[in-house]
């Protein structure tokens, strides 16, 4: 694979990681939902709901209560006087999370069933009142209701037995039933007990795949029947409420809200309630034989919601939650706690986007960190994101009740960083070897160590980048092939333009290109420098004498070397690899690579050496040069202001700095002796190209600065 393709592959795995993340976000594997509600739990753990005095109490049939009034089930008539007792003590609901659905076996005339009772004595005890009947007057005069429970009954017949509702259902928006937990058949009460009770509640939970019940419905759906559960209805009936107000946002996504009297309740899209759990609260608990024997205190009961259930474990009315086992009427009482107190778990509709955005921005960070960054920076840094989206969810939930799954972005986070990890150390060595092998021919050398040593400072394939250029040409170099021994040619211009590059790479120059006896240099690409200017300046300079002094020793020899032109300038191009796939060519692109190869040949047209720009020259203040004039390059057509550098060599035969600064400024400015100051230059310094230059120029009728080129 060659270094292009590795590249773009490398670029890829961030964008392909998180994809995958964020496909498993959308699916939703059992073992992601186990994760996230693992997490969750640990939330609960870490900050459970502080237990508070509310309206809500529990009647439990514990193990003292059985050892007091019997094995369970008690015979109706002293659940009758329990729910007399507590009529007594004004409770504002009771609600049974037991069900009633056989006769009572101890009833008379079952009693004289099972005894073969016959004659007089059947009779007197056929006349006995039935235990069930007089369950049911207490039920008449009292805000009970009663608990059924919901099935999936295999085989069940299309049209389920449904409770004697006594509750009404107002949807506002869209009906949502589709949404809720489906059942397609229930088990109730006996009828006359049903139709006695203020109201009817399904007892059932729904838990989670592990057992462990986190959330409670409000509302189940029996066929295409909305149905109450336990909890929703006994705070109906506790508030003399006649409906439940289901809402929605009015398309199809699930339930919002469930109104129920004056108490709205966020709930899920399937109409559930997130319960969170308080640590064991021994005064939630009243024992049902105190009730009966009239030594519960009064004020435990009035105005309170009680729940009648069993925490006796031979009774096996137990649920998993995230402290271990608990009664399964107390997960009904901890659910109208949170309702009576507005203390809500959400987990907002926005949610699973918001996850999804935070795993998509957090797996490419982490991905880009391993594949740009140095290994110990890069972990350092996920661990750090890591740290903020685990710490970001707790707070959310710690403060805001809100439950977001920082778990599956985290997982997203590490599959992605050790993903391009791993990619980055098997590409590192063979990026390196490239690096080194591409560069050794265009850079200095400890360029080159350090392009190996920090790959990620060079970006191929093309960026923006502020770069300066020189570019050189040696005049009459074809001439002197044709007078020359070609070899020897060759030989002297391979001298020449070994020490050219030298002279580049000493400055830290890279190399662009050599075309025949041109050399082009470029500063600041692949590595910025951020004092590009000074140094192409200061190589050029260093290039000019170089080049004058080597021409000077092969003339003094009798070999007609000729004179090298340079140009420099600078300015914003594009550089990178525009070699394609199989061939490297790094080198830079844009105007100012054109202008600087403009300013080289205009030295041709000026009798100049060396031409550069004021944009070079402005990090340059200690530059000794004197201004040419605002040049309009060929093809051009915005002028550009362009200076000759002088040295000690060119002041013995040029005209002094502070003359031509005059004569030069009289020109700018447009002034009627400009032309005088001139030609006494000209007198005086016939050998200076410049003032030769503005000398033809002002006789000929040229005013001002501006040159307009007219040859490359």
């Amino acid at each position: 694979m060659t270094k292009t393709k590795l590249s773009v592959w490398l670029l890829l795995l961030p964008f392909l990681s998180v994809l995958a993340g964020l496909l498993s976000l959308v699916f939703d594997a059992p073992l992601q939902q186990a994760l996230r509600l693992q997490l969750f739990d640990q939330y609960q753990r870490w900050q459970p709901r502080v237990y508070a005095e509310v309206p809500v109490r529990i009647i439990d049939i514990d193990e003292a209560s059985l050892a007091r009034l019997g094995q369970w089930p008690w015979p109706r008539t002293t659940i009758a006087r329990l729910i007399e007792r507590l009529g007594a003590q004004s409770v504002a609901a009771i609600g049974f999370d037991v069900m009633f659905a056989e006769p009572d076996r101890t009833s008379p005339k079952a009693a004289a069933a099972l005894w073969n009772l016959a004659g007089p004595l059947r009779g007197a005890v056929d006349a006995l009142p039935d235990h069930d009947a007089l369950l049911a007057a207490s039920l008449t005069g009292a805000d009970v209701v009663l608990g059924f429970a919901v099935e999936r009954a295999a085989g069940a017949g299309a049209k389920p037995r449904l409770p004697d509702l006594k509750v009404r259902f107002i949807v506002s928006g869209e009906p949502q039933t589709r949404w809720m937990h489906a059942f397609n058949n229930t088990v109730t009460s006996l009828p006359a007990l049903e139709q006695a009770a203020s109201g009817n509640g399904a007892m059932s939970f729904v838990p989670d795949r592990d057992g462990v019940v986190r959330r409670v419905p409000l509302v189940l759906r029996v066929g295409e029947q909305p149905v109450p559960t336990l909890a929703a209805e006994s705070l109906r009936v506790a508030q003399g409420a006649r409906n439940i107000i289901l809402k929605s946002a009015g398309d199809d996504s699930g339930l919002q809200e469930i109104k129920i009297g004056s108490l709205a309740v966020p709930v899920t899209p399937q109409g559930d309630v997130w319960v969170h759990y308080t640590r064991a609260a021994p005064a939630r608990y009243l024992p049902a034989w105190k009730v009966l024997d009239g030594s519960a205190d009064p004020a435990l009961l009035k105005d309170h919601i009680v729940l009648i259930g069993s925490s006796a474990q031979g009774l096996m009315d137990l649920r998993f939650g995230p402290f271990g086992l608990i009664p399964g009427v107390e997960t009904h009482a901890q659910v109208l706690e949170q309702m009576l107190s507005g203390h809500f778990l959400e987990r907002p509709s926005w949610a699973r986007g918001l996850e999804g955005v935070v795993l998509m921005l957090g797996g490419l960070l982490a991905g880009f960190l391993a594949l740009r960054a140095r290994a110990l920076a890069a972990a350092l840094a996920s661990a750090l994101l890591l740290g903020l989206m685990l710490g970001g969810g707790w707070l959310a939930f710690a403060r805001y009740g809100l439950l977001l799954d920082s778990i599956s972005p985290a997982l997203g986070v590490v599959a992605s960083f050790l993903v391009c990890s791993l990619a980055h150390h098997f590409a590192s060595e063979r990026e390196q070897r490239w690096i080194k092998d591409a560069f050794s021919r265009y850079v200095s050398p400890n360029r080159v160590d350090f392009l190996v040593g920090n790959p990620d400072a060079m970006e191929l394939g093309g960026r923006r980048q502020d770069c300066s250029f020189i570019f050189t040409d040696l005049a009459g170099f074809t001439t002197l092939m044709e007078r020359i021994d070609p070899g020897q040619a060759v030989a002297l211009l391979n001298d020449y333009l070994d020490e050219m590059i030298a002279i580049a790479f000493r400055h830290e120059g890279t190399l662009d290109r050599i075309v025949g006896d041109a050399v082009a240099i470029m500063f600041s690409a692949p590595v910025p420098q951020p004092d590009h200017r000074a140094r192409a300046y200061a190589c050029a300079l260093e290039m000019d004498v170089f080049a004058n002094q080597y021409s000077a020793r092969l003339q003094a020899s009798g070999v007609p070397f000729g004179r090298t032109r340079l140009g420099v300038h600078c300015g914003e191009v594009i550089v990178g690899n525009f070699g394609g796939t199989n061939i490297f060519d790094y080198r830079a692109l844009g105007d100012p690579v054109n202008t600087a190869a403009r300013l080289e040949s205009v030295n041709k047209h000026l009798g100049t050496r060396m031409c550069v720009s004021a944009a070079i020259l402005a990090d340059c203040p200690s530059a000794r040069v004197r201004p040419v004039g605002r040049l309009v390059l060929k093809g051009k057509s915005q002028a550009l202001e362009v200076f000759e550098p002088v040295d000690d060599a060119l002041a013995e035969r040029y005209a002094g700095t502070a003359d031509y600064a005059a004569a030069f400024s009289a020109l700018h400015a447009q002034t009627d002796d400009a032309a005088t100051l001139f030609a006494a230059l000209a007198a005086r310094y016939p050998q200076d190209p410049l003032v030769e230059l503005h000398h033809r120029r002002l006789a000929a009728g040229a005013r001002g600065d501006l040159i307009v080129m007219d040859e490359k």
